[in-house]
């Protein structure tokens, strides 16, 4: 019975070594190994694992190490050699796992010297992921710092990289390999996002930018770096910039294309999809990209997919909003009306589509991102454009008017309620002795924003910007509808008067200080 066992082990061993250690090979077909490798778990003995049999277990580790990288430099062309130690490296590795259990002794993989050695070999993915897992890494905030400074220390993110650019993804583990090692990378930003840009720079971002525009089909490792190329890109000046640097808006613009005229085949592809949407947002939240943007025919597109009515329409209108709000998209705005996008906007504004639940979006994410967009427009056009905007709310006795009041009330009125409960929740702290601090302050006023506030400060904007506009006809529809609902020139200059003291997060106090003046201007002529 024994003898059978130990020439599976080595068999097993030998297949997974040397899958690990060279290009495929018909000799050892990948079968193999996924046939045998559960059976080699269920045969190993559990032993008690403390500090010391760590200690000894990485010690060993790296004498076999050692004693491999030897033999092979020795005798690079003939795996015969080196073959036995290939055997004997594999079996400490998998022991090794255990490791990944016990976060607290993670220091002696660092004291030991062991980091090193292990970002040396490939055959460590697997073993690197589990004990970067994000849960694990909490488990020990101590041991966790110490892995992950020593990994960086050793340029973790450039060796990962250096590997999966030699791995095949037509061989299952090759492509489960590079899985595991974007795995590496997202459980390491998540537990220290700073890390996003060192990565990024390591060669991350150009291997993801190339892997996602590679010609293959769709599997969880596209999606997957989709998902890691938009985590590197959160609130990451640094990585939006190399990005742009890296052609990269145009990689993302050619990617997403493909949903103009088609909705995504499954649930896993929309994921991708959003993944994609999200990281071109995030870009243009760099005023450099905006530029690169508008060069590359994303309004183009997007205005395309709004048109189109597929599953991309939402996500094409939130891309709209970050490229033409604030000064930056000034040129955006104005070639937005060159491309006839008023034809396209303007109906989504007269009436939310049905389908919008479909997409997973609410009706007021809707609202809110075709509000933005004609506010900006307003802020930013001149000119030629900027009459054939305000044109377009005096069509057909002013009806645009007539949807942005019903808009205000309806929005006022989410606000109100809301600011009622607020109220209330006040008055019984204020009752029970509690002290309102600004934290507080800050929760209640995000679920004001939250009820409807920002969106209601956008229909206001368009309100009082319409009202100067020097066309009395629409300056008279906005105060009639007001008086004929009850409305209140009041309440519309005291919301205005609250956007403009939230206005300009992250600008300079120049710019703050001159929108305010703006703003302020437009609401004493309203």
């Amino acid at each position: 019975i024994i003898f059978p066992q130990i020439i599976l082990n080595v068999v097993i061993a030998a297949v997974s070594s040397v899958r690990c250690f060279f290009p495929p090979s018909s000799f050892f077909p990948s079968s193999l190994l996924n046939l045998f490798l559960p059976s080699l778990v269920l045969m190993k003995q559990a032993e008690p694992v403390d500090e010391s049999s760590v200690k000894k277990m990485i010690l060993t580790f790296e004498k076999r190490s050692y004693k491999n990288q030897e033999l092979r430099i020795k005798f690079p062309d003939n795996p015969e050699k080196f073959m036995e130690t290939e055997l004997d490296l594999n079996d400490i590795i998998q022991e090794m796992h255990v490791i990944a259990t016990m976060p607290d002794l993670y220091h002696l993989l660092v004291e030991l010297n062991a980091v090193h050695s292990l970002l040396s070999l490939l055959t460590v993915v697997d073993l690197l992921q589990e004990l970067t897992d994000i849960d694990t890494l909490q488990e020990s905030d101590e041991g966790a710092e110490v892995l992950v400074d020593a990994l960086l220390e050793g340029q973790v993110v450039a060796l990962l990289v250096q590997n999966m650019e030699r791995l095949d993804e037509q061989v299952k583990e090759e492509a489960d390999g590079i899985y595991n090692t974007l795995a590496i990378t997202e459980n390491m930003s998540e537990f220290r996002p700073g890390l996003c840009t060192e990565a990024a720079q390591q060669g991350l971002m150009q291997w993801l930018l190339k892997r996602i525009k590679a010609k293959m089909p769709f599997d969880a490792n596209k999606l997957y770096c989709s998902e890691i190329l938009a985590i590197l890109l959160q609130n990451n000046d640094n990585t939006r910039e190399l990005l742009g640097e890296m052609d990269g808006i145009d990689v993302l613009l050619q990617q997403l294309s493909v949903f103009k005229r088609h909705n995504p085949s499954t649930a896993e592809e929309q994921e991708m999809m959003e993944n994609l949407f999200d990281a071109l947002c995030s870009c243009l939240m760099l005023p450099a990209n905006r530029d690169r943007f508008l060069r590359g025919e994303g309004l183009q597109l997007m205005n395309l997919m709004l048109r189109e009515k597929k599953m991309s329409r939402t996500s094409a209108m939130k891309v709209l909003d970050h490229g033409m709000i604030g000064q930056e998209g000034a040129d955006n705005c104005h070639k937005f009306v060159d491309i006839l996008g008023l034809r396209t906007i303007f109906p989504l504004f007269m009436k939310t589509p049905k389908k919008m639940k479909k997409a997973a979006a609410s009706e007021k994410e809707h609202e809110e991102h075709v509000g933005s967009i004609i506010a900006s427009m307003l802020r930013n056009l001149k000119s030629q454009q900027r009459s054939r905007l305000l044109n377009k709310f005096t069509e057909n006795d002013c009806e645009k008017v007539d949807r942005l009041m019903e808009l205000h009330f309806k929005y006022l009125e989410a606000v109100q309620q809301a600011d009622k409960r607020i109220e209330g929740e006040k008055h019984e702290m204020v009752r029970r002795g509690e002290i309102l601090d600004d934290i507080l302050e800050d929760e209640f006023y995000l679920r004001r924003l939250d009820a409807g506030l920002f969106v209601l400060q956008l229909i206001c904007y368009i309100m009082v910007e319409i009202s100067n506009s020097g066309i009395s006809q629409l300056q008279q529809r906005v105060h009639q509808i007001l008086n004929l609902r009850g409305g209140s020139v009041k309440v519309v200059r005291h919301i205005m008067r609250e956007y403009a003291e939230s206005i300009g997060d992250g600008k300079s106090d120049e710019f703050k200080e001159a929108e305010r003046k703006r703003i302020m201007d437009l609401v004493e002529n309203f």
